[in-house]
């Protein structure tokens, strides 16, 4: 690993409600590149994730994106989540702070964190879950299992 780290000091934060990838706004990037996704799950299984993710960024030259998705049950205004927009953000932002990764991080404020996920990704994207083994299915596993019928390239990292 390099020294020369950089996060963005300021997570995007993008409201979804959208019901297309139309409908999700553009990023603005100018780096046409591969890239890799890592989707926050918990701390230690993205910690693992954003391990397994840079090491595969090196190898393949791709830049890479933490994307958070938190829910906004149908009570609340999509753009007054139970916690604070801040909160989210600095956690987010202390959390990559402290892991030697340069990343990109994304705050997505949705109803369904399945179908944003789904219209967040391109086609055929390598997607990065971490999260503990289990011989029961859990979320991170339902999710990685949708990605994958939906033609996703996903890797599975274990926390330990």
């Amino acid at each position: 690993m390099d020294n020369d780290l950089s996060v963005e000091v300021r997570p995007i934060i993008t409201l979804c409600e959208a019901t297309t990838a139309a409908d999700i706004p553009a990023e603005t990037d100018a780096h046409p590149e591969l890239e890799i996704f890592v989707i926050f799950t918990d701390h230690s299984g993205t910690l693992a994730a954003l391990r397994m993710a840079d090491h595969l960024g090196e190898k393949l030259d791709a830049r890479l994106r933490l994307l958070m998705l938190y829910e906004v049950p149908y009570a609340l205004p999509l753009t007054r989540p139970a916690v604070n927009v801040r909160v989210l953000e600095g956690q987010l932002f202390t959390f990559v702070s402290k892991t030697p990764v340069n990343v990109a991080a994304h705050i997505y404020l949705c109803r369904d964190k399945y179908r944003t996920v789904r219209l967040i990704l391109k086609p055929r994207s390598i997607v990065i879950l971490g999260g503990r083994r289990r011989w029961w299915p859990t979320a991170e596993h339902r999710l990685a299992s949708v990605l994958k019928k939906d033609g996703h390239h996903v890797i599975f990292a274990e926390s330990r």
